[in-house]
Parts: C-alpha cells; sequence; structure tokens
C-alpha cells in the first residue's frame, strides 16, 4: 500500500515535493492556506537556477554591510525598526553564523544541492514539461574594478568547487550578450546557472499533479495537530482533519507558526522582495543577471524583461514600500544605459515574502522528536532554485533512502 504524504504549502517547494512523491507512487494531499489564484515568493521571483550561489546569506562581511545599508531604505537591505525578540534572536544567530569556517562547511553542501536540483530542471524538461528552461548561463555584472576583482576571488573559489567561472571585461561581455548595451568594468560569467519564467513552471508542476491524482485543499488552514504517542496523526483544519503518514512542512515564510503547535523551533525572518516586469522592454538580453553592486536580478521571461531585488526585513508584512522599489528602478539604467526610469512608471510592482534562517541554510531533514516529520523549507532567495532538489530529497527521506546530499547542517533540530 503507497504511503499518504501530506505537504503543508503549495509554494515551489511544496509542489516540487509533492511531484516528486507523486511520482514515486505515494498517495499526495496538498495543503494550502491561500486560494488556488495565488500569489508569494515562488511566482514573481526573478526564475533563475543558480549554481553559482554556493555562499550563504550569512556570510563574513554581510553583518557591517547590513548595518551600513539599513540605514538607507533604497539600499539593497533594511531591517525595519521594531521590538521583536524574535528578531533579535535571529539576527545573533545570524551574525554568529557568519563566518569563513561556517561558510566553507556550507559551500559544497550548496554545490551539491544547486547540481541536484539544475539535473533535475533538465531531466523534467527533457522528459517533456514545457516550462521554458533556458540554459544560457549567468553574467555577475560589475561597476567598478574593484568589484571585479572581489568578484574574481568568488570566481575562483567556484571554480575550485568544480563550478565553472570565467571572468571577463566589458568587451568580452557585451560580445557573450549583445542585445543590450551595458555599463560596467567586467563581468564573472556561471555558464552553469539558467532561467525559467516561475508561474510557467508551478502551472506545470500543478497541472503534473493533477494528472498524477494529487489532492489539493485550498483555502485551508492547519489550525493545529492530532499526535498519537511519538507520531504525527493528522492536521487539524478548519475544514476537518487530514490524516497521513507522512507530512511536510513547506509553508515558507509561515513555517515557523505552523512548526510551533508541534512543539519545534524554525528560527526564521520573512524577508520581503520585490519586482517589476517590463513587457516591452527597450533592449532584451539573452542572459540573465545580476547587478552585483546594487543586489539587483534581471532576467528576459518569454520576451519580457523581470528587474528585482532587496531584502526587507519588516515582518509577515506584505505592503509594498514605494522607497524599496525606486532604489530598485534607479539602478537600471546604472548597468543598462538604454533604459530609463520612466519605462516602469506604469508597473505594478510585485512584492513577496523569503523564508530566511539565521545560517541561510534551509530547513531540511526529519526532525527528532516527530519520525514521521520532514521540514522543507527556509530556502531564502534559493528557493526556486533548490526546489526539485528539495523535492528529491524529501522523496528519499520518504522512501527511507539515504539522502543525495549529506543533510547535517541542514537538521530542522540545529536551533
Amino acid at each position: 500500500m503507497s504511503k499518504h504524504v501530506v505537504i503543508l504549502g503549495a509554494g515551489v517547494i511544496g509542489l516540487s515535493a509533492a511531484f516528486a512523491c507523486a511520482r514515486a507512487g505515494c498517495r499526495v494531499t496538498i495543503i494550502e492556506r491561500q486560494p488556488e489564484q495565488r500569489g508569494g515568493c515562488s511566482f514573481g521571483n526573478a526564475g533563475m537556477v543558480v549554481p553559482s550561489h554556493f555562499v550563504p546569506l550569512a556570510a563574513p562581511g554581510m553583518v557591517a554591510l547590513g548595518l551600513k545599508w539599513m540605514w538607507n531604505p533604497e539600499s539593497p537591505f533594511y531591517i525595519q525598526p521594531r521590538l521583536s525578540w524574535d528578531l533579535l534572536a535571529w539576527a545573533a544567530k545570524f551574525w554568529r553564523a557568519a563566518t569563513p569556517q561556517r561558510v566553507a562547511a556550507a559551500a559544497p553542501v550548496l554545490r551539491d544541492l544547486s547540481l541536484l536540483s539544475r539535473a533535475c530542471f533538465v531531466e523534467q524538461a527533457g522528459s517533456g514539461l514545457n516550462f521554458g528552461l533556458v540554459q544560457k548561463g549567468l553574467l555577475m555584472l560589475c561597476k567598478t574594478a574593484h568589484t571585479l576583482d572581489e568578484e574574481g576571488r568568488t570566481a575562483a573559489q567556484a571554480n575550485a568547487l568544480g563550478m565553472p567561472a570565467q571572468v571577463l571585461d566589458a568587451r568580452a561581455t557585451a560580445a557573450l550578450d549583445p542585445g543590450v548595451t551595458m555599463s560596467i568594468a567586467g563581468s564573472v560569467y556561471f555558464p552553469k546557472d539558467c532561467h525559467l519564467p516561475p508561474e510557467r513552471y508551478l502551472a506545470v508542476l500543478q497541472s503534473e499533479l493533477t494528472r498524477l491524482g494529487a489532492d489539493f485543499r485550498w483555502s485551508t488552514e492547519v489550525t493545529g495537530w492530532r499526535t498519537a504517542g511519538s507520531r504525527i496523526a493528522a492536521a487539524e483544519t478548519r475544514h476537518g482533519e487530514i490524516a497521513g503518514d507522512e507530512f511536510v512542512i513547506c509553508g515558507g515564510a509561515w513555517s515557523p507558526s505552523v512548526a510551533r503547535g508541534l512543539g519545534l523551533r524554525l528560527p526564521m525572518q520573512a524577508g520581503k522582495g520585490y519586482s517589476l516586469t517590463l513587457r516591452q522592454p527597450r533592449q532584451l538580453p539573452s542572459l540573465c543577471a545580476i547587478f552585483t553592486e546594487a543586489r539587483i536580478a534581471v532576467t528576459p521571461m518569454d520576451g519580457a524583461l523581470r528587474v528585482g531585488g532587496t531584502m526587507e526585513i519588516a515582518g509577515l508584512n506584505e505592503t509594498i514600500n514605494a522607497r524599496r522599489v525606486r532604489g530598485i528602478i534607479r539602478s537600471v539604467p546604472d548597468y543598462y544605459p538604454e533604459f530609463r526610469e520612466e519605462d516602469f512608471a506604469d508597473i505594478k510592482p510585485w512584492a513577496g515574502l523569503r523564508p530566511c534562517s539565521p545560517d541561510g541554510l534551509p530547513y531540511l531533514g526529519r526532525t527528532a522528536r516527530w519520525p514521521n516529520l520532514i521540514c522543507a523549507t527556509g530556502h531564502a532567495m534559493m528557493g526556486l532554485s533548490l526546489a526539485p532538489a528539495t523535492g528529491h530529497i524529501v522523496e528519499e527521506l520518504v522512501s527511507h533512502r539515504a539522502p543525495s546530499v549529506p543533510l547535517t547542517l541542514l537538521s530542522p533540530d540545529r536551533y
């Protein structure tokens, strides 16, 4: 008899976990607190698949940089001042995690997760799932020679980890992507990176899950749990109980409140990000790119151009901060000089809450307290990029096979 796997959350992580389990023959139920026409950080993000991102958010220098940026409401990073013990405790854990030793230990894990994810994306696209995967690489665009030197050191680390990276001057960068005019000192090119339209990918996963017989419970919020001894028997909702054999928490920024009902602590802050999508851009690059100094991501998507970024720590608050959006818009002409700020005048900004753990690593694995509970959350800005690998590992855990990537650093019990 196949296992009944109950997935909490229908974002890209939840759908990826559900898809992997359903393809393995499990009966799958997906519980989502929002209606089917939902939003969330899975939909409006930059759509990048980035093995190049092997350095976690909590890295040396980020604390000082964050303190410098947080006083500027238009900067790439901002913490809204508020009295919150959870925020203070998270910040202290972030500070303790931002060490060279921790980053060195995390880098191979993030590399292996990313390469597994990339392989899964390629396999899915090759099996006939049409979600617009583009395998052309990514450019880290640098305005100054100083930044290019810094990114060159990251490129050397990437090559040492077996992740190809190439430092290019401005002319070589322009030759690689002649569709857009750039004002830069140079770039670092990561050929293994990819991009895709996230909305399309989620629609494909949902369609495939429906075909495989998955049960979607929309507008259904988990209000509690029924347990039996050391195991979870059912998730409680206002529409009744949903029993299962295995439970997987994939609730994004709302995961801590769901886990709290089981006596679990998943320290997390919601990191708000914004994006704007130009449907008819002045120029259209063929590669996705990151404006390194500005921390802005730019991705071509089916003829449109999506521009996104910022990390705003302001609680579970989805309101649009116009000054944060203005900071994104002002960055574009700095790197792509043919563009104008007024190009974005009539575009409605999108915002989503990224689930950020203190050490920049996801919570992935079983918990010691509840042997039939798996956590798969806290991916921060890497949710789409790591989703297929996360789903693959969730299915391995459900099937009681050894995970493809060591999970010690990702343990949901680490705090």
